[in-house]
């Protein structure tokens, strides 16, 4: 009876030492949140001019801002009417097409 008093008491201590330890040791960080990055900024109707100027167009007009890109109509190299569809972030224009 003896022995299984001191196995209870001894398991007892154990489960006790345990859990102090536990309670006396810094909890583990958190994990660092996945890099995120930070959306890039809209550039303005003026840096969107000079972008699509930069690419050959001419009489440039209408600069609009529309559903998260800029759209624009111009005059391409053999002076034809063109309707831009121009990346809002990066300046690249992204599609053409033949404006009526």
């Amino acid at each position: 009876m003896k022995l299984i008093r001191t196995l209870v008491s001894g398991a007892v201590l154990g489960a006790a030492a345990l859990a102090a330890h536990a309670q006396t040791q810094a909890p583990a960080p958190a994990p660092a949140p996945a890099a995120r990055t930070a959306p890039a900024s809209i550039l303005s109707i003026s840096q969107i001019h000079d972008a699509i100027t930069a690419a050959g167009y001419r009489d440039v007009t209408e600069i609009e801002l529309e559903h998260g890109r800029y759209e624009a109509k111009a005059r391409d190299a053999q002076a034809q009417r063109v309707k831009l569809y121009v990346n809002a972030h990066t300046g690249a224009i992204e599609r053409t097409k033949f404006d009526d």
